[in-house]
């Protein structure tokens, strides 16, 4: 059964605002899609409505931050990691101020809002900063592990969520530890690298691949990345792929591409976004125009398994 994530988050912050009164949360305007209004109606002092006003919002977070509090701050991925990326710089990583950012309907699922509301640049943009954690969990479950390990670690962070509402609790159900990927299945031929809402459809991508060997390897994590799990998994096999719902230029491939050509080259292909603007549609008209349907995944990775396609 399929466990949404913004319903966790919005659930999780609720309690760590209850059980911490340093927690407070900061909305943009959008707590009924992000789901911070949960906060909103459980713990009111908790709460601060900024209105649409992102770059103020960040600034005040960071005030906050520098007599205390832990500000959680929340906007749809595409508005935060842009609008008030001077203020994200300055105000919070160059500080190095405790101040939690959280990037709501990042990708390209966004309700059929079209290419103004679609995020498909801000890993790009958040690993670049100093100072700055970036986390993209696979499911709920993961979700609230990691918001657990962002809450009692000091520092300015980002959270990477989805809207999509489709993916089941799937992951194994352990501790988070910032930093650190997960081998979520062995192979010999090829190795499968994947972070957030991804993840779950290339897993069900390789329960169709009965003859190719491949390994698949998660990373929640993708500043600081986990470089040895990767070399490791690198290893074992011919092939690394990676697969992301974000352009190609910049994202999981890009760091993936930058670890292994100076620590264990190896030829690597890369799924993700195309370089261009998408208008509307639905979740599964997008998935498909872009490459990253389940069927279109599983079509990529036979053909890369018959070499059709060069590196």
């Amino acid at each position: 059964m399929s466990i949404s994530v913004r319903d966790q988050f919005g659930k999780q912050l609720a309690k760590l605002a209850k059980e911490d009164s340093r927690v407070l949360a900061l909305d943009g305007d959008l707590g009924n899609s992000t789901r911070l209004d949960s906060i909103e109606k459980e713990t009111a002092d908790s709460f601060l409505q900024m209105g649409i006003a992102e770059q103020n919002m960040v600034g005040v977070a960071a005030g906050l931050a520098s007599v205390g509090f832990q500000p959680w701050v929340c906007s749809f991925a595409t508005f935060l990691t842009k609008r008030a990326l001077d203020q994200i710089i300055v105000s919070v990583a160059q500080t190095n101020f405790d101040v939690k950012l959280v990037g709501s309907y990042s990708g390209l699922l966004t309700s059929n809002t079209g290419k103004t509301h679609h995020s498909l640049d801000d890993i790009a943009i958040m690993t670049t900063i100093p100072n700055m954690t970036v986390i993209a969990p696979g499911d709920a479950r993961e979700t609230v592990a990691a918001m657990k390990a962002m809450h009692r670690t000091v520092g300015p962070m980002y959270l990477r969520l989805t809207r999509d509402e489709t993916i089941p609790s799937f992951l194994p159900d352990e501790d988070f530890e910032i930093g650190k990927g997960k081998t979520l299945g062995e192979g010999t031929d090829m190795l499968v690298v994947t972070t957030g809402s991804t993840t779950y459809r290339v897993a069900e991508v390789i329960k169709q691949m009965e003859d190719v060997s491949i390994a698949h390897q998660h990373f929640p994590t993708l500043k600081p990345f986990d470089k040895e799990l990767l070399i490791e998994g690198a290893r074992k096999v011919r092939q690394v792929v990676t697969v992301e719902e974000h352009y190609k230029r910049g994202g999981l491939g890009s760091i993936v591409s930058e670890i292994l050509s100076e620590s264990l080259p190896r030829k690597i292909y890369r799924i993700g976004v195309p370089d261009n603007f998408f208008g509307c549609g639905t979740d599964k008209e997008l998935l498909e125009a872009t490459g990253l349907s389940v069927e279109a995944i599983r079509k990529s990775l036979i053909d890369l398994s018959l070499c059709k396609k060069q590196f």
